[in-house]
């Protein structure tokens, strides 16, 4: 990372803790992630705005306090195992993978799924797996996982994702179509529980098809 781009960061991630992310872990490795390597070259400038950000195919690179926060909720359960349903540009997956033992990430459009591992293989995280597929279905053979994050809005719960929760496993999951909202969904034996965090904006998760 350039020193620009360093300081740039930084002042982002003091701007995230303004906004309430309180986790100095997370922080941390937002302000170690070089956003711009994220992004076309045509949009690097506004890498460290609190926005989100066209990545191509129809898809976007979620907004960074919304990274944060989904991180900083996860991370609550220390969890050694986590699935990432929506690979994207690779920019969540860099900060998952700075922060638990082993990430597995599934994404169904393979142009992206390629280039966010040819940029995550620059940053040196190898505690990554990667899968091309439909993220509704999860990744069953992998399973179960301490936590699970979504990072596009389902319909509905999916309910193979819950199948591959841990007993006391986590799913941070946007849940919703024209009113969207962030879900903490907690397993304990066979009963699931669900919170409300707060009202967000993703891109729907597609389910089956493949691109």
């Amino acid at each position: 990372m350039s020193q620009v781009a360093s300081t740039s960061a930084r002042n982002m991630a003091l701007k995230l803790s303004e906004a309430g992310i309180l986790s100095a872990e997370v922080l941390k490795a937002v302000s170690e992630t070089p956003r711009e390597l994220f992004l076309d070259a045509a949009l690097a400038h506004k890498a460290y705005e609190n926005t989100a950000l066209p990545i191509g195919q129809g898809q976007t690179i979620s907004q960074p306090y919304i990274v944060a926060r989904m991180t900083e909720l996860l991370l609550q359960h220390q969890p050694q195992s986590v699935l990432e349903i929506g690979t994207g540009s690779g920019y969540q997956a860099a900060v998952l993978a700075q922060l638990v033992p082993q990430l597995y990430t599934v994404e169904r459009i393979k142009s992206l799924q390629i280039m966010a591992r040819q940029r995550l293989k620059r940053l040196d995280l190898h505690n990554i797996a990667f899968k091309y597929g439909d993220g509704w279905q999860g990744w069953r053979n992998r399973a179960p996982f301490d936590a699970i994050m979504v990072t596009a809005a389902a319909a509905e719960v999916p309910s193979e994702l819950l199948k591959q929760l841990a007993d006391n496993g986590v799913l941070i999951i946007p849940v919703g179509e024209d009113h969207q909202q962030l879900l903490r969904v907690t397993r304990r034996g066979d009963k699931f529980t669900s919170e409300v965090i707060e009202s967000v904006k993703f891109v729907p998760l597609v389910n089956g098809e493949l691109a």
